[in-house]
């Protein structure tokens, strides 16, 4: 089984990019938050709990996130391998995950992250906010508490995965083509 990671700032296109990766490679797309809105939309008390969180431009609990990661890979055995989008988003997240996958023999394949611009992820946000409907892009203070939010816990996972050889980065200033081209380099 292989495990790739896609990583970057909000707004990065990490979405935009796994979409073109599954249709090409039949990974299974894991993002993490389309698994929250998931469970915002079915009003579970973890969709309850996530939602006050996201509201707030936090991160949510490891132990909440972690959960719905092991059970996606063990609802989905049969796959080519899987795409995390938006997981981990910690230190703490990247070695509960190495753990997990060394159950199973695995581990994290390569690390694929999209480098873009404060500025850039603020405009593409608001954007993207505006065209989703997602009311949780669109106030300008979250949009820079996330950016904050990332830099302070999401940027650490860099020293990390570079330790382990796995860190690869592109420029993600392109056309949607240009960059899936990068990608397609390192894979």
């Amino acid at each position: 089984m292989k495990y790739y990671l896609l990583f970057g700032p909000p707004g990065a296109g990490k979405g935009t990019q796994a979409k073109l990766m599954v249709e090409k490679y039949n990974y299974h797309h894991v993002s993490t938050g389309d698994l929250l809105r998931q469970e915002i939309a079915k009003g579970t008390e973890l969709g309850k709990i996530a939602k006050q969180l996201i509201d707030n431009g936090n991160f949510v609990d490891d132990s909440i996130v972690v959960k719905m990661i092991e059970n996606e890979i063990a609802q989905n055995p049969h796959v080519a391998g899987f795409l995390f989008d938006g997981f981990p988003r910690t230190t703490a997240q990247a070695e509960i995950l190495d753990k997990m996958l060394e159950k199973g023999g695995d581990s994290v394949e390569k690390v694929i992250s999209i480098i873009i611009s404060d500025k850039l992820v603020f405009e593409r946000i608001q954007h993207r906010a505006h065209i989703e409907g997602r009311k949780d892009d669109a106030a300008p203070e979250i949009i820079q508490t996330r950016i904050n939010t990332y830099h302070k816990k999401t940027e650490p996972l860099i020293e990390y995965y570079k330790k382990q050889g796995k860190y690869n980065e592109i420029n993600g200033e392109g056309t949607i083509e240009e960059i899936f081209a990068k990608i397609e380099e390192l894979l």
